[in-house]
């Protein structure tokens, strides 16, 4: 249960007075190392999980079945482009807009209008195409609608995990939230194919449309006094700049958030990668494409499980999970075998699910309550447009120089932009790196410089 009605969220620390260092937990008071499970002993964060559980496999039923669809009217993978393009378009254009809504809003009555119209987005779509009345612009337009959506539905989702749970469980809420978003994603796909293969794909996106009962449901049953009170902004003008200066001038924010833009660019690319190595590189087709990308959420499903073990989201380990990402990238560009480079996306998932968790904690817990929608959507703008951007350019570069130089191009980047992004805040948290040997191993870690007066001898 919830530590008290109406516990507020504490604010975060002055971050100007004291730079973040990569040793210290991004969260302002120090936790303890939680059970994997423990936010769900909280009624509403319950509630909200098992919600999520339903229509997060319907979300991935939908993806599938929408990509196939434009593809069976129109026989065009460029159509199914401009489909995907047209769901992140508003995330790109708005993006900022929706934080700040959500920062004015109550994000409970929020996130039941924006639930409630993805449903029935999902609904029309499922009768026009049962109907056989579905053309491919109604895809384009019900596309560009969860899009809209997603605006504000996105940062609202991120920021009221912390109005369930409070800071002391927010690491534990968020990993779980990845857990089971990458869960259904074992999940939704293997039903949706049985689905559109079985009885057509209109019963896929009927499937999404009623799954959304499931969180409206949970929504509707919380106790509102059970929720960590959260000040929301009044509305004014210049709300937008003020979110955006505010993220500039913390080093704590602005880093990872650049740092999350490249590897989401330039590294999350696997759609692009996987798929030209299934065909270029093994000539394995399509039951390779499906097994290395169900072996990457497996991995993604135990580094989430791992995360909600710990009880901090130190800077440090972002750093470190980035340049591990990176180089494993690059370790399985020059695998030889098949079952080399598959045995490799498990520790791929693993890594890079620490980066979208460690990033998405940190993030919430170093921001003012107040600010806490605006910076969410500024940090998913950046997540969830990074790949639509980079994939022409990894693309090119893979069809041009090989797979395996894409891939490890791609690897090279997180690498490099993880040791620069390191640096820099090991520079402006007042650290050095520090290289020795501990219980017989190697030990590499920063640990604060010493003061000029520390070093003076006594009077």
């Amino acid at each position: 249960m919830s530590s008290g009605p109406g516990a507020a969220s504490a604010p975060a620390p002055d971050h100007h007075d004291s730079p973040p260092a990569l040793d210290a937990p991004a969260s302002a008071r120090p936790t303890r190392k939680s059970s994997m499970f423990s936010s769900l002993m909280v009624r509403n964060y319950r509630l909200f999980f098992m919600g999520q559980v339903v229509s997060n496999i319907g979300t991935w039923m939908q993806r599938i079945a929408q990509d196939w669809l434009v593809l069976s009217l129109t026989g065009s993978s460029a159509a199914v482009g401009i489909t995907t393009a047209l769901q992140f378009l508003p995330m790109l254009l708005f993006g900022l807009y929706g934080g700040v809504l959500v920062d004015r809003l109550r994000k409970r009555p929020t996130l039941l209008v924006t639930q409630t119209s993805m449903a029935l987005t999902a609904i029309a779509l499922a009768v026009l195409t049962l109907t056989g009345q579905v053309q491919v612009w109604h895809v384009y337009v019900a596309a560009f609608a969860v899009g809209l959506a997603t605006v504000v539905d996105n940062p609202a989702r991120q920021s009221f995990v912390s109005e369930l749970v409070g800071p002391g469980q927010l690491q534990n809420a968020v990993s779980l939230n990845s857990a089971n978003f990458q869960s259904a994603r074992l999940v939704g796909p293997a039903v949706a194919g049985l689905l559109i293969t079985g009885v057509g794909t209109g019963y896929a996106f009927l499937f999404n449309g009623l799954s959304f009962i499931a969180p409206l449901t949970g929504l509707l049953l919380m106790r509102a006094r059970e929720l960590h009170v959260v000040e929301r902004a009044p509305r004014g003008k210049g709300q937008l700049r003020a979110g955006v200066r505010y993220v500039t001038g913390r080093p704590e924010l602005i880093w990872p958030i650049v740092l999350v833009g490249f590897v989401g660019t330039f590294a999350f690319n696997f759609p692009v990668y996987l798929s030209a190595f299934a065909d270029d590189v093994f000539h394995a087709g399509a039951g390779a494409y499906s097994m290395f990308n169900t072996l990457m959420a497996v991995g993604s499903v135990a580094g989430a499980l791992l995360a909600a073990r710990r009880g901090t989201a130190r800077l440090r380990l972002l750093i470190a999970a980035a340049l591990v990402f990176g180089a494993l990238e690059i370790v399985a560009a020059t695998t030889p075998t098949l079952w080399m480079f598959a045995l490799l996306m498990i520790p791929l998932g693993l890594f890079g699910m620490t980066v979208n968790v460690t990033t998405n904690t940190s993030i919430q817990m170093s921001t003012d309550p107040a600010m806490r929608g605006r910076v969410m959507a500024l940090y998913m703008m950046v997540f969830l447009g990074g790949s639509p951007v980079g994939a022409p350019i990894v693309g090119w570069i893979t069809d041009t120089y090989g797979a395996r130089v894409g891939l490890a191009a791609g690897g090279a980047v997180a690498a490099l932009a993880a040791a620069v992004i390191g640096l820099i805040l090991a520079r402006v948290g007042n650290l050095r790196l520090s290289v020795g040997w501990h219980r017989g191993h190697p030990r590499v870690r920063f640990v604060p410089r010493e003061r000029p007066e520390a070093l003076a001898p006594a009077a």
